[in-house]
């Protein structure tokens, strides 16, 4: 005889990428809309530091990532304060999503996983790697190109140029 067993429920694989988005890059919206695919739910969680100077408010910030991403159903964009795995925690999330663009993020990011992981066992970091083309974009660049009057379209979402 066969023994049946009661269905168990499955885990809801929840992501989260946290950032700073200031501004959001088509490198940005390549990974969340990669991580959608992979994960039934991604929280694209703007972190608000108040010791940071930021060049568009959080509230500019969440509009650009709201044009840039609201065609994803699974996905949705909170703000938080505090320690990441701290939210991760509130929010019941499983993951982390972090961008690797060059061996040197790697090494950054590898080391704040540790840590992260130390603090809260249970969460695992996925990284994944930038497509080539966007490997050269970040914020910060794209921030400077623009302070000096620069032409920054082409590394933005179509949504917010």
């Amino acid at each position: 005889m066969i023994s049946m067993q009661p269905h168990t429920q499955l885990k809801k694989r929840i992501a989260v990428f946290p950032g700073s988005f200031d501004p959001i890059t088509i490198g940005h919206v390549d990974i969340i809309r990669r991580a959608a695919s992979m994960f039934d739910e991604v929280i694209v969680a703007m972190g608000v530091n108040t010791s940071k100077q930021y060049m568009y408010p959080l509230a500019k910030r969440m509009q650009m990532l709201q044009q840039s991403l609201g065609m994803l159903m699974n996905v949705r964009l909170m703000s938080y304060e505090g320690l990441t795995v701290d939210f991760c925690k509130a929010q019941c999330a499983n993951y982390i999503i972090r961008g690797i663009r060059t061996s040197k993020d790697y090494e950054f990011e590898a080391g704040i996983a540790e840590m992260n992981r130390k603090l809260v066992p249970e969460l695992e970091t996925v990284f994944l790697l930038s497509k080539p083309e966007h490997a050269a974009i970040s914020s910060t660049i794209v921030r400077e190109i623009l302070k000096s009057g620069g032409d920054i379209r082409q590394f933005l979402p179509e949504n917010v140029r």
